[in-house]
């Protein structure tokens, strides 16, 4: 393993604690900013937040803590942890799994090498769900895939009245999805299921879901955080198509009459993923992009 020179090393802004040296919160966060943006090849703002985050965790405080207090000596026990967590960071292991959270659509999801980590992309399908579901009525919702549960529990916190089903083949992964719906009190179905395969003969008036949908030989597969995500949560045969697919052709029969499928795809995939519903039977196929512009989700209705 290449030697790094430690926080105590490279810090040298020092104040002085009961006769010795002290590092101090400003200090620890610039020093992790410079090792962190060179290390991953991240800009200086990007890697100031991955130490800012990392601070605050280890310290059981919010951004706004850190500001206030950034001439603050640090203990020996939180330099010690804080340099622990930077040197897995380091090598590239994932912010969201180190400290264990990654909010979405507002809210802190547990998350861990078992699942996803949640994506800001995936807020918009979440968002054209909402648009499909009313306020005021019980309909049946299906996610497909939940891992997290992040998108099955914000439908269910936004719309209460909604009977949310989640399904996920991983038991490892609805664990993790169970535990964040007790801790944000939602009251969501959780099935281990391989897609469909445990539904049976039920029918729903929305099903969403965000299926792996990368080429298995992608190479981006191999570089940045996906390195340590689930491959089984991103991979999907030699074009990316395989889950997306299965999941077209299945959804028919799972969809009451004008029922709503919506799934999240690839940046060039919305031609491909719009063609795949009208081969299956979903009538009016459209796609809604991202705050980037890139066609994100596609999606349309069963005919009644």
């Amino acid at each position: 393993m290449r030697w790094r020179p430690s926080i105590r090393q490279n810090c040298w802004r020092h104040f002085p604690v009961s006769g010795e040296a002290a590092i101090v919160v400003a200090s620890l966060i610039d020093d992790a900013t410079s090792r962190i943006a060179a290390a991953l090849g991240l800009t200086r703002r990007d890697a100031r937040l991955d130490a800012r985050v990392l601070a605050a965790h280890v310290l059981g405080v919010d951004a706004a803590w850190l500001v206030a207090h950034d001439t603050d000596p640090l203990t020996d026990t939180h330099v010690t942890a804080f340099e622990s967590l930077l040197l897995r960071r380091l090598d590239g292991v994932p912010i969201a799994y180190l400290v264990g959270t990654r909010e979405f659509y507002g809210r802190p999801f547990h998350v861990t090498p078992d699942v996803l980590i949640p994506r800001p992309d995936t807020e918009l399908l979440v968002e054209r769900a909402l648009a499909c579901i009313p306020s005021d009525q019980a309909v049946d919702v299906l996610d497909l895939g939940t891992g997290s549960g992040c998108i099955a529990i914000t439908l269910a916190l936004e719309r209460p009245l909604a009977r949310v089903t989640a399904v996920y083949r991983s038991a490892a992964a609805q664990a993790i999805a169970r535990r964040n719906a007790d801790i944000l009190n939602a009251h969501v179905e959780f099935l281990t299921s391989d897609w469909f395969a445990a539904l049976a003969g039920r029918r729903f008036d929305l099903i969403a879901g965000n299926p792996p949908y990368i080429a298995a030989a992608d190479p981006h597969l191999a570089r940045g955080d996906v390195r340590f995500e689930p491959l089984t949560a991103l991979a999907a045969g030699r074009d990316g198509l395989a889950d997306l697919r299965q999941l077209t052709a299945a959804a028919r029969n799972h969809l009451r009459p004008g029922g709503v499928l919506l799934l999240e795809h690839g940046y060039d995939q919305a031609d491909a993923v719009r063609a795949l519903l009208r081969e299956s039977g979903i009538s009016r196929p459209q796609s809604w992009p991202d705050l980037a512009g890139i066609p994100r989700v596609s999606g349309g209705e069963l005919s009644e």
